[in-house]
């Protein structure tokens, strides 16, 4: 098992399979992503051995990420290969929702059985203006599908937004009174390319959770493996709302997840300062060995905490370059 010096263990990774997004957030890629010409994503070979030598050291939860991860043409092989391994208890992937509607049974028969999607607006004017795209319905419709073809555990997620959807709470309040997913509200993140938006649009999730609180939601026991959303349920709702607050006091003691680019590079923090090239290992199954001890040595390095409140966001440009 993957423990550092401060007794935090990492069953979980969040592996980034392509920096590429379709879609253009204010708060991620407000230009939309720009290809640059040396683009060489992790192939599936690659990804294959990294996956062995984190399941040998304890792994037993694995999110796809991007980017928007399902551009890849060969994403539900990528998701067949991992989810085929008995080890693996949870194989989850973050997405914009574009292709779900089409393609949640396929991706559910692939093995892949939780799910995150973007949505940060109810309000389809707002959905269009955040993300460049007008497509909240279609989206809203894939979360269905993916509900009806049994994906276990399906999450919303909502960058909130000081003066854009700072006042939505009730309308998504009323889609998990009866819908069983669990809505996250994150709070935006300083990153190297977006500190003027930042600190314009930036507004702790305190103001939701006071809001929670007063109207008889409690805040939930955080179950093992679990992100760093504190979870909140109330009896009269089949879903819960989550809060995930970077800027939190001990927001850090819970860690439990690692992170790899999709170029290879392992991340001890998503605001680290930085990258440790692990591709170079990746070329045969014989070093396997070498890159167990690699991954291994590198915990000693972890910090017991990012650096967000003095500013410091480390190598993170955008969060599309390191899987958010």
């Amino acid at each position: 098992m993957l423990v550092d010096k401060y007794n935090r263990s990492f069953p979980y990774l969040r592996l980034s399979i392509t920096e590429v997004c379709n879609f253009s957030c204010n708060y991620c890629l407000p230009d939309g992503y720009k290809k640059t010409g040396a683009e060489h994503f992790l192939n599936q070979d690659e990804i294959r051995r990294l996956v062995d030598a984190f399941v040998e050291l304890g792994v037993w939860k694995i999110r796809l990420t991007g980017g928007e991860p399902t551009i890849r043409k060969d994403f539900t092989e990528i998701a067949k290969m991992i989810g085929d391994r008995p080890e693996i208890d949870t194989l989850a992937f973050t997405t914009n929702g574009y292709r779900l509607k089409e393609r949640a049974q396929e991706w559910h028969d692939a093995g892949l059985n939780a799910i995150n999607v973007s949505i940060d607006s109810l309000n389809a004017k707002k959905f269009h203006a955040i993300t460049g795209h007008d497509r909240m319905q279609e989206v809203r419709e894939g979360i269905d599908k993916a509900i009806e073809v049994g994906f276990k555990d399906v999450k919303i997620n909502v960058v909130l937004l000081k003066g854009v959807n700072d006042d939505e709470l009730d309308n998504y309040l009323e889609y998990v009174k009866d819908t069983p997913v669990s809505v996250r509200y994150i709070e935006l993140m300083q990153t190297g390319d977006n500190l003027t938006y930042f600190n314009k649009f930036h507004l702790s999730s305190d103001t939701v959770k006071d809001k929670l609180l007063a109207q008889g939601w409690v805040e939930n026991i955080r179950a093992l493996g679990a992100g760093p959303a504190a979870n909140f349920t109330h009896a009269d709702y089949a879903g819960s709302i989550g809060l995930i607050a970077p800027y939190s006091k001990d927001f850090c003691t819970n860690c439990n997840r690692l992170r790899i680019t999709s170029s290879g590079d392992l991340r001890l923090c998503l605001f680290g300062n930085v990258g440790i090239p692990l591709r170079h290992m990746l070329h045969n199954d014989d070093q396997k060995g070498d890159l167990v001890a690699a991954i291994s040595k590198q915990l000693d390095y972890k910090a017991s905490s990012h650096f967000l409140a003095l500013g410091d966001t480390g190598i993170m440009t955008n969060l599309s370059s390191t899987g958010g």
